[in-house]
């Protein structure tokens, strides 16, 4: 028994000390996924410490020690998404249509031919915007039924996994597609104008991963996300950044990415939203994101049912609230902070200017 405890011990303190490491390979970043499931492995590891070994024995009580370490590190990182927190946006206290903004994030998986069941998720709920991830040809000519009710659309099929529509059942004023860091991985840019005429800057993102199949390292996934959460908080203007990151919600990289952006994550304190992935319940994490500038309250977020993909849709329905703006608080950057965010960007050939911002 103590060797099991002890095998098991080693594999969750190196889990626990690999994503304190700046190393941007896919093996060390990937650690920064399964926080929550490390924390219960490392919690049912305590509990069998204290059945099965001898508590007289000095090595019993540095592998509970170690495991308990583990446990509270790993909680501290994943507490933040869980109803015992601190909301960091405002519930809307107002019901007005006209203010309203409602959006289906979608990574479909491209080798996915469930349409309809995506179909029939934007006839229930009807969003205002509607982003699929990874569509390619076969997915924009199945889903031109949607723009009966959303006319509005910007389209970019590829066959890569890359592939990004938006649908709006409300005006696109502007739009640009760019490849930020990597050629044939696309993000949108477009500036869509609410009920009330009020006009939000949109960016909807999609960087590669750092994976054994994909990039080794995550310096480009990094880079994409990094510049634009310059751009954006180079701007007092109504934004919002959604899509399947390709991180999670705790991670550096995103928690960097929230605090250069001064963007509010609505699951604060609301709960995890994980998307990822739909067929492994045991192995799932958010992967698919909606952050917002503090203009928004949130009425509602939901993780919609399965449509055949390996992630589920995340629904958000937001309310352009900017009286509220001053209640809501994001986390703040600091000198380090700003330093780490210029050593990011300056690994790839991209800056601040290449984002987009139609709206000026």
């Amino acid at each position: 028994m103590l060797v099991i405890s002890l095998i098991t011990t080693v594999f969750i303190v190196i889990a626990t000390l690999l994503p304190m490491s700046k190393n941007p390979h896919w093996i060390v970043r990937g650690m920064d996924f399964p926080r929550l499931q490390i924390a219960i492995l490392a919690a049912g590891l305590i509990v069998f410490d204290f059945i099965f070994l001898d508590l007289t024995l000095s090595i019993t009580w540095l592998v509970i020690i170690a495991a308990l370490f583990c446990l509270i590190w790993q909680v501290m990182w994943v507490l933040p998404y869980t109803f015992l927190w601190r909301k960091e946006v405002l519930s809307s206290t107002v019901d007005d249509p006209l203010r309203q903004l409602s959006i289906i994030t979608a990574n479909v998986l491209q080798t996915n031919h469930n349409s309809a069941a995506l179909i029939n998720r934007v006839n229930e709920y009807k969003p205002d915007v509607l982003v699929t991830l990874e569509s390619d040809s076969w997915w924009e000519k199945n889903l031109e039924v949607v723009e009966n009710e959303m006319p509005y659309s910007v389209k970019c099929p590829l066959d890569n996994l890359y592939g990004m529509h938006v649908y709006s059942r409300l005006p696109i004023i502007k739009e640009k597609i760019s490849f930020l860091v990597e050629d044939g991985v696309p993000s949108m840019h477009l500036c869509i104008e609410l009920r009330t005429g009020d006009v939000v800057n949109v960016h909807f993102v999609h960087p590669a991963p750092p994976s054994p199949t994909e990039n080794e390292e995550s310096s480009e996934r990094d880079a994409e996300l990094i510049i634009i959460a310059k751009s954006v908080g180079e701007t007092d203007e109504p934004v919002i950044v959604t899509g399947d990151l390709n991180d999670v919600a705790w991670s550096r990289t995103t928690r960097l990415f929230r605090k250069i952006s001064g963007l509010l994550d609505p699951r604060v304190g609301r709960g995890m939203f994980n998307t990822f992935h739909a067929g492994i319940p045991f192995l799932r994490w958010p992967l698919d994101h909606l952050f917002h500038s503090p203009h928004f309250t949130i009425k509602n977020i939901k993780r919609l049912s399965s449509i055949g993909s390996d992630h589920f849709s995340l629904f958000t329905v937001l309310i352009f609230n900017p009286t509220k703006a001053k209640q809501q608080e994001d986390i703040t950057a600091d000198e380090q902070d700003f330093h780490v965010a210029d050593e990011i960007v300056a690994e790839q050939p991209v800056n601040t200017n290449d984002v987009p911002t139609l709206n000026e």
